[in-house]
């Protein structure tokens, strides 16, 4: 589903990422770690084409993504699901509105709507919370509104960048479970993160960068300090 192939990134002369190779299958969840400056936030910025890659290709279901001229870009977003540190909600909007945007704006029948922001808000446990204001809601609240709006078109994929790096331990690992159970219902998830004590509670898929290259990958993996710090 999510494939990085031989990608290098220069920020001028400064590489970013180095001969990047990758692949993330479908229905898979993965964690993507580093310290700082390891590269994590560049592979996600490529991945929701926010920037291309000096060379190398990035595919999402098959499609290479570099190749995508500019006005084909918001389409494929709309196939994404993404989750932010900073939840990015509008904050005079309600949940049910926050979360019903992007299909208003893809002309989505006012039922159909409905149905689907309901059906998402049920998933994040957050249905008793369609009228509240993104104010009125604590970090961890604000952040599951964040994953009914990536979920809420059914994306075949959900990028999550730091998804916890605002929250206290309760709440980042109540998302990140969340996260898991929403990749069990089919969906790829890839989240960049540098949250030890959720990669070790998990123990699923870790790739570890280091000075922009893969450093590791391991199935039911840990957080390795030593090896990535």
């Amino acid at each position: 589903m999510i494939r990085l192939q031989n990608v290098y990134k220069d920020y001028g002369g400064r590489p970013a990422l180095v001969n990047v190779n990758l692949h993330i299958g479908v229905g898979e969840f993965a964690f993507l770690v580093g310290p700082s400056g390891a590269g994590k936030s560049t592979v996600m910025r490529l991945l929701y084409r926010e920037e291309k890659p000096t060379s190398g290709q990035v595919f999402i279901g098959g499609i290479d993504i570099t190749r995508l001229d500019r006005a084909q870009v918001p389409l494929l977003r709309r196939r994404l699901g993404i989750v932010f540190q900073d939840y990015k909600l509008l904050p005079k909007q309600t949940v049910f509105d926050n979360v019903a945007y992007i299909l208003r704006a893809l002309g989505v029948e006012r039922m159909e709507v409905s149905r689907r922001v309901r059906s998402a808000l049920t998933v994040v446990n957050l249905e008793d919370k369609e009228d509240a204001y993104p104010d009125e809601l604590s970090g961890g609240e604000q952040q599951r509104v964040g994953i009914a709006r990536a979920i809420v078109n059914g994306p075949p994929v959900l990028l999550a960048d730091e998804p916890t790096g605002n929250l206290d331990p309760v709440a980042s690992l109540e998302i990140v479970q969340l996260l898991e159970r929403i990749s069990q219902r089919g969906t790829t998830v890839f989240i960049s993160t540098h949250d030890q004590f959720i990669v070790n509670s998990l123990r699923k898929r870790v790739v570890s960068l280091k000075a922009g290259q893969v450093a590791g990958d391991v199935d039911s993996g840990v957080y390795e300090m030593e090896t990535i710090g």
